[in-house]
């Protein structure tokens, strides 16, 4: 190992491999790159003792969903994801700790749903 190590965690979203919802195209495109970058960086910084990673999160109930109607949309999301609810933030940020921490150590250009079975 070369350098000083470090881990990266890269957010990405379901949409990159759902094609996001009406409207959102440009923005699962651009999640889709993400998940490319984790990868490509992945294998680039691995020798130097660099891991990277990225968390898939699914439907999520925080402020971006506002502008495309947040109340209704997760009301009406919900009941098709398979663990029957949509997710909170705090759960996204937990997989994050978790990947930064030694407990992750071998883990390494994973791209980790955390999105309900979705």
């Amino acid at each position: 190992m070369a350098g000083n190590g470090g881990a990266i965690v890269n957010i990405s979203s379901v949409a990159a491999r759902l094609g996001g919802m009406p409207g959102m195209v440009a923005y699962a495109a651009s999640k889709g790159a993400v998940d490319a970058m984790t990868v490509g960086l992945a294998k680039e910084l691995g020798r130097e003792g660099i891991r990277v990673n990225a968390i898939r999160p699914g439907v999520i109930d925080t402020d971006i969903l506002e502008p495309i109607g947040r109340p209704a949309l997760l009301a009406s999301v919900a009941p098709t994801i398979p663990i029957g609810r949509t997710g909170e933030a705090y759960e996204v940020a937990q997989v994050a700790i978790w990947l930064l921490s030694p407990a992750a150590s071998y883990v390494h250009g994973a791209i980790l749903d955390v999105s309900g079975g979705r």
